[in-house]
């Protein structure tokens, strides 16, 4: 009878939280008022929930979902965690030649080269190879990428995203952020705009270009094609008479231009290679021999940057790598059914939750306000809590929040994880309250018909009249 009572004691607060002024006021904002909507807030410290509407409904979390991506992996390695790149060679060493081929082999470190740290483990490499004794290499370097599948273009993503910086392959090799900047020149209304060169360059790269030079403000422009092949097609438009600009794109095999960027930098200490730089998609079951074993930052310092920057790649080669707890190579499915034990072992409840990736780009992807409650508050008694806490981004100050509640209470006082695709705006974190109590928060409006950027001030009213008539509580 006691827990009969609990359950409609519970079931009362809820409805009676979807009655406050402030809820009505949201769901009314004519900027939402057709939209799928769900909130879910509840005061982490007493357990009281504070407004819920439709909290069990699932709708597109885009990029939310990296919540529960990277809490995933703070679980399960720990924010002490590095990624590793192993150097290792087959056959046999003799009188400085090696009699056989020089692997990279990598193991998801989505951080390879990236834009904080450079390629200056290029020269710890050369080094390395040089103390193995290895002056000559009568073989080539080859970048094995058999720790993933080949799988390298997520299913459930859209086609039209393939090929753009935001939506690359994922590769258990990844090199300068798996991003070549494609340079134009913009000319006169009506040209066609003119392709100068890329950043890096990839070798045999095909381009076929249809960007067009129009009398408008806004950068429209786009790059298509698949992983694995050097080919791809831009189309859009773009300013016209504006001068160079950069359109970005993925690099079609990133461990194929970290072979031959490795093979360039051997040679250049007088280590020659034979045969020119590959890459392997499978295990050749060759006995090798481990020469050198790159460690990538800390997990707690990627997932900073994953969540306060959504860094697409980052989440989605994480989140790739959880499969290796079921069998390698590492498949979706084993990603995705390893994410569902491991949180219903642990009273998350995912059951009606739809899991296609681990960035959001799915436009399948959806999950409930209520779920990602029950996740931060899992979080909030973690003992990785304080690095997911500081992955966050925090309002009016950092990343993807630094504009959010900028001008008003809470400035500062909301970390959280937002979410935006097209009528899509989405956040989940953190509110402190000035009494000391922590909230847990999830506000979802997908299908929104007015302009995304318009949501956004509706929630910020929505949050600030919540927490005003909360904070003397």
């Amino acid at each position: 009878m006691r827990r009969l009572l609990v359950i409609i004691a519970t079931l009362y607060s809820i409805a009676a939280a979807a009655q406050t002024p402030y809820l009505e006021q949201l769901l009314c904002n004519r900027q939402v008022q057709h939209a799928n909507v769900g909130v879910y807030i509840k005061n982490l410290n007493t357990g009281k929930v504070i407004e819920a509407y439709r909290s069990n409904n699932v709708v597109p979390p885009a990029s939310t979902i990296k919540l529960l991506t990277t809490a995933t992996a703070l679980e399960i390695y720990g924010s002490g965690h590095r990624f590793e790149t192993v150097l290792e060679y087959s056959g046999y060493i003799s009188n400085g030649v090696l009699n056989g081929n020089l692997y990279i082999k990598g193991y998801g470190d989505p951080t390879l080269g990236n834009l904080k740290d450079g390629t200056g483990f290029m020269k710890q490499w050369t080094n390395a190879v040089k103390e193995a004794g290895i002056s000559k290499i009568e073989g080539g370097v080859v970048a094995d990428i058999s720790f993933f599948d080949g799988n390298a273009l997520n299913p459930a993503w859209l086609w039209e995203d393939a090929g753009n910086y935001y939506a690359p392959g994922i590769f258990a090799l990844s090199y300068l952020d798996n991003t070549m900047n494609i340079v134009l020149r913009s000319g006169a209304a009506g040209s066609v705009a003119e392709v100068l060169y890329t950043v890096p360059e990839v070798p045999n790269l095909q381009i076929e270009n249809h960007i067009r030079c129009t009398q408008t403000e806004e950068d429209g422009a786009y790059v298509s094609g698949g992983p694995y092949h050097n080919f791809r097609y831009l189309t859009g438009s773009v300013p016209s008479n504006r001068g160079t600009f950069g359109v970005k794109g993925d690099i079609p095999n990133p461990g194929l231009l970290l072979a031959m960027h490795f093979t360039d930098a051997l040679r250049k200490n007088g280590i020659e290679t034979r045969d020119a730089a590959a890459y392997r998609s499978e295990n050749d079951l060759i006995p090798r021999q481990r020469i050198y074993t790159h460690r990538s930052d800390t997990l707690g310092a990627i997932v900073s940057e994953t969540n306060m920057r959504s860094v697409n790649l980052y989440a989605e080669s994480i989140y790739r790598t959880f499969a290796q707890r079921i069998s390698v190579p590492c498949t979706l499915n084993n990603s995705e059914n390893f994410v569902r034990n491991f949180w219903r072992q642990r009273g998350v409840d995912l059951s009606s939750a739809i899991i296609k990736d681990g960035c959001g780009l799915a436009p399948q992807d959806a999950m409930s306000a209520e779920t990602f409650v029950q996740l931060l508050t899992y979080m909030s008694r973690s003992r990785e809590f304080e690095a997911f806490y500081k992955s966050l981004p925090v309002s009016g100050e950092s990343g993807t929040l630094r504009g959010f509640l900028a001008g008003g209470v809470l400035k500062g006082r909301v970390h959280a994880k937002s979410g935006t695709i097209s009528g899509t705006k989405n956040y989940a974190g953190y509110i402190d309250m000035p009494n000391g109590e922590r909230w847990a928060f999830a506000i979802l409006i997908n299908s929104a018909t007015g302009k995304t950027r318009n949501i956004g001030p509706a929630i910020e009213k929505y949050l600030t009249d919540v927490y005003r008539a909360n904070e003397q509580h």
